[in-house]
């Protein structure tokens, strides 16, 4: 986005932060925006559209936008009780992953022990670009035996947060330096058995600084549509959870009524 872009981006954003427009409100018209922000209808269309792939916004009808109204209607129940951990007592243990028994008790259950996989900490990008083309990599992953499709991500080293990793993982295996990148969610890939925190990031626009320079990660580079990740994904050809919950984000948005993009 150039400047005055930018400029409707960030007072819109402002607007919505300190409660000009308040959680469920309506935005006023596509007209009245452009003639308060005093920026054209179509680089509004754009701006409006990459908020709302933040979920900043929301669409509703052909061109009517609203804030989002977050209020949660179901409560946490209060009468589960956690699992008692009597002891923990490790069984493997590398630089790379960590096995352990943990002497667990459920609620009800008689003690056992359960093993427990501890990896690293993961960050992971989806960068999509003003053609609503998405940055990802054909690569072979040997642990399935098969090629597929995966977004730039990579383990968050210590001292580092994890975007930091979104953003460098990004350049190391791509060659593009994203423009920017939002965090989306947290989340953990097998939460019964593997503790091993992901982190997905949603970027718009990035620049070709080089050649990838993690060589062993890198695989053949492209900027794939976003309109044939639905059948790329009932071929089997999208590789890991990451990928997908980013991607099936991604879908979701732009069937809301928009497209997430941005200047490459």
């Amino acid at each position: 986005m150039g400047p005055k872009s930018e400029r409707v981006y960030r007072t819109i954003r402002e607007w919505i932060a300190t409660g000009k427009y308040s959680p469920g409100s309506k935005l006023p018209s596509e007209r009245a925006l452009s003639e308060e922000l005093e920026i054209g209808r179509t680089a509004l269309r754009q701006v409006l559209a990459k908020l709302v792939t933040e979920g900043v916004v929301e669409v509703h009808g052909r061109s009517s936008y609203r804030v989002p109204d977050r209020s949660v209607t179901i409560e946490a129940p209060t009468d589960v009780e956690p699992w008692q951990i009597h002891g923990e007592r490790t069984l493997y243990d590398n630089r790379w992953v960590t096995l352990s028994l943990v002497d667990v008790e459920p609620p009800g259950v008689e003690r056992f022990e359960h093993h427990v996989v501890k990896l690293h900490h993961v960050a992971i990008a989806a960068v999509v670009d003003d053609r609503d083309r998405v940055l990802m990599m054909w690569r072979y992953r040997f642990v399935p035996g098969a090629f597929g499709w995966e977004l730039p991500g990579g383990i968050v080293d210590p001292g580092e947060e994890p975007l930091q990793t979104a953003y460098r993982e990004v350049e190391e295996e791509t060659g593009w330096r994203p423009s920017a990148l939002e965090h989306l969610v947290t989340y953990q890939p097998m939460v019964g058995m593997v503790d091993s925190p992901h982190e997905i990031f949603i970027g718009r626009g990035a620049k070709l600084v080089g050649e990838p320079t993690d060589l062993e990660e890198a695989g053949h580079i492209a900027w794939v549509p976003l309109a044939d990740i639905p059948e790329l994904m009932a071929r089997g050809e999208l590789m890991g959870s990451g990928t997908l919950v980013a991607l099936l984000h991604l879908l979701g948005s732009r069937r809301a009524g928009t497209s997430p993009t941005s200047s490459a």
